[in-house]
């Protein structure tokens, strides 16, 4: 069942009360009409530009708002939202399954004349691949249990191409009960309307245009999907984007976090977000997304009781804070919590956002455990990058030689543990039959390094690849040390990590995937890159790794945090939130 289409709602003329300002109001009216009109112009029933984010069916959950849900835009635009971060540098643009039936198999190359990238990302079902991924449109997320069941909501079907099984629908999202009609909200609204507008021309004429000046650094090359599209919405954020924070709740499990550890993304972020002065806001009113400051990583240490394995408390406690801010503040309600986001690098992060279905369900999850199969959906969630921090001397921590000084080939060292590691063991581990102990320089994998040789980073500083497997869970830190270290990463999995960042990033360009099943044919496939071709890909690591830049002191333009914030904006952009009167 369709669910309605409904208009965006227009901003009011507020000038010209008397005399020839009732002319001037009308003129100006008319402008903000049209301007707003050719942004959201239904390309189904007129030749107009769509709203260029897209909303999949292919990867929503199954309990999508818990709210009438509407859609405007069409078929035939493109688009700049990530839906997906699934490659693999096999040479055939193969797809793999995932790790269950609940995995959403994609690929993302989506290219236009001469090779360019025409957009940021769009969703490509691979319904071809062989590799056990279910039917397009068909797919079904569940969380994973025991998570508590959605509130009813009506179903989602938004048009699809038949061609690509692209979706190109904006969702909006209309509250249950009623409300006054919300100015504050139609002005939120119409400029992110604008940004859109914007974007959507930066994609249209990135060929025509000289870059767009900035004092700090310019997006170019081939590392970004649409370099000059990345740009404008960047500088769009910059100028637009308000992040209200929620004050309730007390350290340690609420506005702190790890700052030293395998989890330290998440604590640096929440230390910077409370820190932030230009991107937030203390006006819930002006702002266009509310970070839910808990640190699952805290709650782990102090709610959860060791050797119980009992994330009940973890659970509650994020039910009962959402219960608090929706009776006190209108904000969660009035979107379904569309608008919100949480943040955790801990395994144990999308469990605990099934406290609450519309947290699960809709709001926007930033998770390092970015695993599609346990219900991470790349059209709404945020992949976060894994950093270990030893120190805050991040920059002693990066930098490495140059391809000439790397004779080993490949490198990786790490615990036997989760369903991919044992392959790769298994195979290149010593004693393993692929593993050749005559040639120091070929593929060099063992569980630890021995004692009193070289140490972890000297071997990926001495390696031309550096091979990323996940754990017990999909993310791994080695994928930003082998960046920081100028080292090629090397992903090995089959296709359910959603990649960091992906929605602008372009990893064929400066890293390769390889599927578990391929784990035997590691030295065959990188020995196949050339040296010229590696040389480009180490000269687009060195490029990209300011993307993924924790600094010391305070978070700097296109750094990790700034990226976080930006895959954050871009998927509000994808929702509208009605601020039509009720009833």
């Amino acid at each position: 069942m369709r669910a309605t289409t409904s208009a965006a709602p227009c901003l009011p003329c507020l000038h010209g009360r008397h005399g020839h300002g009732r002319a001037l109001a009308a003129c100006l009216l008319a402008l903000v009409t049209f301007l707003v009109v050719a942004a959201c112009w239904d390309p189904r029933t007129q030749q107009a530009s769509s709203w260029f984010l897209s909303s999949s069916p292919s990867s929503a959950p199954s309990s999508s708002f818990s709210s009438s849900l509407t859609s405007a835009g069409g078929v035939g635009g493109e688009h700049l939202l990530a839906s997906a971060s699934s490659y693999y540098s096999d040479g055939g643009g193969g797809g793999g399954g995932g790790r269950n039936s609940t995995s959403t198999e994609v690929h993302e190359e989506v290219r236009g004349q001469g090779g360019d990238h025409d957009g940021f990302l769009s969703l490509v079902n691979n319904s071809s691949s062989g590799y056990g991924a279910p039917p397009p449109h068909q797919i079904s997320v569940t969380p994973p249990p025991p998570a508590p069941a959605p509130a009813p909501a009506a179903q989602l079907a938004p048009a699809v191409s038949p061609v690509t099984g692209i979706s190109d629908e904006v969702v909006q999202a209309t509250p249950q009960v009623q409300r006054s009609r919300d100015v504050k909200l139609e002005r939120l609204e119409f400029g992110l309307a604008k940004a859109r507008s914007a974007i959507m021309e930066a994609i249209r004429s990135k060929d025509k245009r000289s870059p767009l000046a900035d004092k700090d650094y310019v997006p170019m090359g081939p590392v970004y999907r649409n370099a000059y599209a990345f740009h404008r919405s960047y500088l769009e954020m910059e100028k637009q984007l308000k992040v209200y924070v929620y004050e309730e709740g007390e350290p340690p499990v609420f506005h702190d976090g790890p700052c030293r550890s395998i989890y330290s993304t998440e604590g640096r972020f929440i230390h910077a977000m409370e820190m932030e002065s230009r991107l937030r806001t203390r006006d819930p009113a002006r702002a266009h997304v509310f970070f839910l400051p808990f640190s699952v990583v805290k709650m782990v240490k102090t709610v959860y009781e060791p050797g119980s394995h009992d994330m009940a408390p973890l659970k509650r406690t994020v039910a009962d804070y959402l219960r608090v801010l929706s009776s006190k503040y209108p904000f969660w309600n009035r979107s379904a919590g569309a608008d919100h986001f949480m943040l955790s690098c801990h395994d144990w992060g999308p469990y605990v956002s099934s406290a609450n279905a519309q947290l699960f369900g809709n709001s926007i999850r930033v998770l390092c455990n970015a695993n599609t199969s346990e219900g991470f959906n790349p059209t709404k969630d945020v992949s976060l990058p894994e950093i270990n921090l030893r120190s805050d001397a991040v920059e002693r921590q990066v930098g490495g030689p140059s391809a000439s000084r790397r004779p080993i080939l490949a490198f990786f060292a790490g615990g036997n543990h989760g369903p991919v590691r044992p392959a790769l063991l298994a195979h290149w581990g010593p004693g393993s039959r692929g593993r050749d102990d005559d040639d120091p320089n070929g593929v060099r994998v063992s569980e630890y390094l021995p004692r009193g040789g070289a140490s972890y980073t000297d071997m990926m500083r001495h390696s031309r690849f550096c091979l990323c497997p996940g754990g017990y869970e999909v993310a791994s830190p080695r994928l930003a040390e082998a960046l920081y270290l100028e080292c090629v990463p090397v992903v090995v999995d089959d296709g359910e990590y959603a990649l960091p960042f992906a929605d602008v990033l372009n990893w064929d360009a400066f890293a390769v995937r390889v599927r578990v099943a391929d784990v035997p044919r590691l030295k065959e496939i990188l020995s196949g890159v050339s040296p010229r071709q590696y040389i480009r890909m180490q000269r687009r690591v060195r490029m990209v790794r300011r993307h993924f830049m924790v600094h010391g002191g305070p978070p700097r333009r296109y750094d990790a945090f700034h990226m976080i914030l930006h895959s954050v904006w871009l998927r509000r952009l994808n929702v509208r939130i009605a601020a039509d009167a009720q009833g």
